[in-house]
């Protein structure tokens, strides 16, 4: 990690508010490029009223979300976490205060956020400092290179490889990214 460190320099990890309109933009990012998302991600904004909330959501229906750019699938990962959000079956003002698994564990009954979305939300949004995506692609490309792996490495080696970064992993895996030259986006 000293190398990958001196040659990325400082850290500068960017966070967001741990509300719904980041989760949303998490969504949109997921599975597409940084610059395709960024412009689908406006135009949802716009779309929306330039206010992104559940009730702002709800007020579309999926051909209304798909005509601003967004897949139908992720059209209605929209509508189910908006919809969700609004019943109370996830409380942002509750996610700060609890354990990392139970975040995940709320989180990922929404339809379309999976364990990758709600850790990149605990690093990003909650700024937890000791959280290691073991299924980021990014994360297990930049530990083959660097640690001199024949493959890609697995949870069981990641986690070895990570035991000495505790209780700082989520910084170690920021370093990993930058040091592939990718963007982390959420």
């Amino acid at each position: 990690m000293r190398g990958i460190i001196e040659r990325v320099g400082p850290c500068r990890m960017t966070y967001r508010e741990p509300d719904f309109s980041t989760v949303v933009r998490a969504i949109i990012y997921q599975q597409v490029s940084g610059r395709v998302a960024a412009v689908i991600h406006e135009r949802v904004e716009r779309g929306l009223g330039g206010r992104v909330t559940p009730r702002s959501v709800l007020k579309r229906d999926l051909s209304e979300l798909r005509a601003m750019g967004l897949s139908g699938q992720k059209a209605s990962y929209l509508l189910d976490l908006a919809e969700k959000t609004q019943i109370g079956e996830l409380r942002f003002r509750e996610l700060p205060d609890l354990e990392d698994a139970e975040v995940i564990e709320r989180m990922t009954r929404v339809k379309g956020i999976g364990e990758w979305t709600a850790q990149m939300f605990l690093m990003f949004a909650l700024r937890r400092r000791d959280v290691l995506p073991v299924g980021d692609l990014g994360v297990r490309m930049a530990m083959k290179k660097w640690y001199g792996l024949d493959d890609l490495p697995k949870r069981q080696e990641m986690e070895q490889i990570a035991q000495p970064w505790r209780p700082w992993a989520s910084v170690a895996v920021w370093y990993l990214w930058r040091s592939l030259d990718g963007e982390a986006e959420i």
